[in-house]
């Protein structure tokens, strides 16, 4: 068992846009009205394309499945958080805190997948949104699954209860804190400030509140030998949270973040990170803004055994 893969399921977005549900408690999302819906569509579309065709030039295993059109889903762009497909051939799929999010679950994704894939097991939580009970997959979720540990900061979109039955359900340990922005509002989802590399792990430490969860955090990520590359505040902002390492078809290893993500790192972090990974960065400023989201929500990691 890896921590990266080269296998990458992305959604190539019909209808991207501004979600004024999602906004309620994403504050990373911008609409300042200068663009219209259908330039920030179709602007999206290209910034997609430029970024999968990247990640296929340097040998990684791109599976691209097209967005429909009804229904209208303007997050489909970030299939991480509805789905999540790990190595013993288990495949998991998550309750979404927006209405509008939850018809981007798509059978007919994991059947397609099933044709090159092994899918031994496919587990849905959906049925705790009747509970307004939420786990976004690995928005919500950062795993290290060399160890077995999945770290989680509890919003209204990543509930405890349904963590500690994730935990139950997959085997894994549970390490959870509390993080919050600026202003003193919960951040929505993990993965905008902590990505985790198979040797290190770029977080922001600022933002985690209570001292017994940090430094236990800490901890449990020094014992499992992760080199803990601090980011701020203002970094998180810039996306720099929002990171993906994955490996290509030969083993190489990247860690994937935005242009936006790199241009606010300092040099002494870059340099961290290329001592275990080469780097790669994507142009994607339109589906940053409006979508609150980065390259990490963009890819969901599939993990299944390949079908000989």
């Amino acid at each position: 068992m890896g921590q990266t893969t080269p296998h990458i399921l992305m959604i190539r977005p019909k209808h991207f846009g501004f979600n004024e549900e999602t906004a309620k408690n994403n504050s990373f999302q911008q609409n300042d009205g200068s663009k219209s819906g259908q330039s920030i569509a179709d602007e999206a579309v290209r910034e997609f394309d430029q970024f999968a065709e990247k990640l296929t030039a340097h040998g990684i295993d791109v599976v691209v499945i097209e967005d429909t059109d009804e229904p209208v889903k303007p997050d489909a762009v970030f299939p991480n958080n509805w789905v999540s497909f790990h190595e013993d051939g288990m495949v998991l799929t998550y309750p979404m805190y927006s209405s509008n999010r939850r018809v981007e679950r798509r059978p007919d994704i994991i059947n397609a997948l099933a044709a090159r894939f092994k899918v031994k097991k496919d587990y849905t939580l959906e049925h705790y949104e009747e509970e307004n009970i939420f786990l976004e997959g690995t928005g919500s979720l950062i795993l290290d699954r060399i160890n077995k540990i999945a770290y989680a900061n509890l919003s209204p979109r990543t509930d405890l209860r349904l963590f500690d039955k994730w935990c139950v359900l997959t085997g894994y340990q549970k390490v959870h804190f509390l993080a919050r922005d600026r202003n003193g509002n919960d951040i929505y989802h993990t993965n905008v400030m902590m990505a985790l590399g198979d040797q290190f792990c770029v977080i922001c430490l600022e933002c985690i509140t209570e001292s017994p969860e940090k430094d236990r955090l800490l901890d449990i990520l020094t014992a499992t030998g992760k080199e803990v590359i601090d980011i701020s505040l203002a970094q998180v902002e810039s996306f720099a949270g929002n990171m993906l390492q994955v490996e290509n078809l030969s083993g190489k290893k990247y860690l994937v973040m935005s242009a936006t993500a790199y241009k606010s790192l300092t040099e002494v972090q870059i340099h961290k990170i290329k001592n275990y990974t080469d780097i790669l960065t994507a142009e994607i400023p339109v589906i940053e803004k409006y979508g609150g989201g980065s390259v990490r929500c963009m890819m969901a990691e599939i993990f299944l055994p390949l079908i000989k």
